[in-house]
């Protein structure tokens, strides 16, 4: 249940500040500044939460990396059906109280839509919205898959290097479907935007929960043909990366 509840309290950290963020400034390519600080902020987010909570959970705040995780062999499969859902309630938790906090407040959101993904700027396609969500997936999850590969002790730095491959990711990405890359990123603001009344991109929706998820499947798979078992060193040490670093080990008193 701890690893659940840090998930919980992590997704809502990524949602409230990137999201919220998205709604305070808006995300107009044209302008960037908005473009620009909305992607630094989601990738800040994610650095706050890998060093705060990853020794916990692993700090995944997304079902399709710990989708990508379970392939690895990192989560069971009721732990994986766990950290989904504690996920998909951090991020209506979070969409809900940044709700709260425009509509009390009398806040200008200027999304038009609680920061709800959508086909618009791939003019209304969801093939193509999909096709995007699906690279830009790809793209996150081999970085992460990377970072905690046993063949480098990139450990140390592996929050960091997570965070500023999701901003370079909603960089490259953010013009065309404001960026998903987690079906739980994109399904929290679009419960609490339908709630109050706004369906408009309900439809595209499925874009943002297949894309990403195929893109982590593809990203896994592909990773564990590229670092074969055969080419990790043999270590006497066992490193905790973000895939077993929460596991419970009778053996860790020797490890340090």
């Amino acid at each position: 249940m701890k690893k659940f509840l840090a998930e919980f309290i992590g997704t809502f950290i990524l949602i409230f500040i990137g999201c919220g963020t998205a709604m305070l400034v808006g995300t107009d390519a044209e302008s960037g500044s908005g473009y620009l600080i909305t992607a630094v902020a989601f990738g800040l987010a994610l650095v706050a939460v890998s060093y705060s909570l990853g020794n916990i959970s692993g700090g995944h705040v997304n079902p399709a990396v710990s989708l990508a995780v379970l392939i690895d062999g990192g989560l069971t499969g009721p732990e994986f059906a766990g950290y989904a859902g504690a996920q998909l309630l951090g991020a209506f938790a979070g969409s809900g109280s940044l709700a709260l906090i425009f509509t009390f407040g009398g806040i200008e959101d200027l999304t038009g839509g609680f920061a709800v993904n959508s086909a618009a700027g791939v003019g209304g396609s969801i093939i193509a919205a999909l096709v995007v969500e699906f690279i830009a997936t790809f793209i996150f999850v081999m970085v992460i898959m990377g970072v905690n590969s046993e063949l480098e002790d990139h450990l140390p730095l592996a929050g960091l290097i997570s965070g500023l491959a999701l901003t370079g990711v909603h960089i490259g990405t953010m013009g065309y479907t404001g960026t998903s890359v987690n079906p739980a990123r994109s399904l929290g603001p679009a419960i609490v935007a339908a709630v109050l009344g706004n369906t408009e991109n309900l439809l595209s929706l499925i874009a943002f929960i297949i894309g990403p998820f195929l893109g982590a499947v593809a990203a896994a798979f592909l990773y564990r043909i590229l670092e074969s078992e055969d080419e990790k060193p043999e270590k006497s040490v066992k490193r905790k990366s973000a895939k077993n670093r929460f596991d419970d080990d009778d053996d860790d008193d020797d490890d340090y």
